[in-house]
């Protein structure tokens, strides 16, 4: 089967090795974070608050460096807003928890200035470069997908969406300028979504798809179930349907398969980042 390389992209500098990473992203507007701590948080029960370090690395090379104090998400996801600050989400929001604390958002000098609840089971937190906060959930919240403002109102919610079928599980999605795209289970239809207008379906045959990456016209999907975990799928899109174009392989910079692996899309771009989860490489369908 044909292969196609991954592509380095980003790194965490190795003064900040030492430390452990609790998550990673790329944001919207392609700048690569990583969340660290001092030590890997004890397993089990619950989490008092903690400091954490953020590390931004830009498109550029150039390094930022800011303070987070008082985090409370046990399993956190991260995002940059386009005004420097930073959200911080934990994908289990505690049944009873009334004092809104699942997601806190900190201005650009790393003090908290709102915090809020999305619901329990994120799966993807995304933020848009407008600063909303677009959230998939796993089959643990029958939510499926919505957006937020980045002061906890609710902005968005695909509801029913007529031709998706039932939205239970957002496998994929991915967030980049003036449309979101998502692939969910049950019957993984490729959504667009522009919050202004309706929710444009079209119906698709590749199941299990974890990432989704678009670009005039033409669209891959990474991930799958069992041997398909690396498989990229191509397709085309009509106006109802994504008519599938062919299949490869994602492999790592050197040739070497994929593993164990954090993975995000924005755009045209897929971004992997795999074990110790320093490094993040790039695969993007417009090159």
């Amino acid at each position: 089967m044909q292969t196609s390389a991954l592509v380095p992209y980003a790194r965490l500098p190795r003064t900040y090795h030492d430390r452990h990473v609790l998550t990673s992203t790329v944001d919207a507007f392609g700048a690569a974070h990583w969340l660290l701590t001092e030590r890997a948080p004890e397993p089990g029960g619950d989490r008092h608050p903690f400091d954490a370090l953020v590390v931004s690395v830009r498109e550029d090379g150039g390094v930022e460096v800011t303070e987070l104090s008082a985090l409370r998400a046990r399993f956190p996801y991260l995002d940059r807003l386009p005004d420097g600050g930073f959200v911080v989400a934990s994908a289990r929001a505690r049944r009873g928890d009334a004092d809104g604390s699942q997601v806190q958002v900190f201005d650009a000098l790393g003090r908290e200035t709102w915090s809020f609840t999305v619901g329990d089971a994120v799966e993807h937190l995304l933020a848009d470069p407008s600063g909303a906060l677009w959230v998939g959930h796993f089959d643990e919240n029958p939510a499926g997908i919505r957006r937020w403002s980045a002061t906890g109102e609710l902005q968005w919610d695909c509801g029913d969406v007529p031709g998706a079928g039932w939205i239970m599980d957002c496998y994929a999605l991915n967030v980049s300028d003036s449309v979101v795209w998502a692939c969910p289970y049950t019957d993984f239809p490729l959504l667009e979504i522009r919050p202004d207008r309706p929710v444009r379906v079209r119906a698709n045959t590749v199941r299990g798809a974890k990432a989704v990456a678009v670009h005039e016209g033409r669209v891959a999907f990474f991930g799958g179930y069992r041997d398909a975990q690396d498989r990229i799928a191509y397709g085309e899109l009509t106006g109802t349907t994504v008519e599938p174009t062919g299949v490869a392989v994602l492999t790592r910079p050197d040739g070497t398969p994929v593993g164990r692996h954090r993975v995000l899309a924005r755009g045209s771009r897929i971004h992997i980042q795999d074990e110790p989860f320093t490094a993040w490489a790039v695969w993007d369908l417009s090159g």
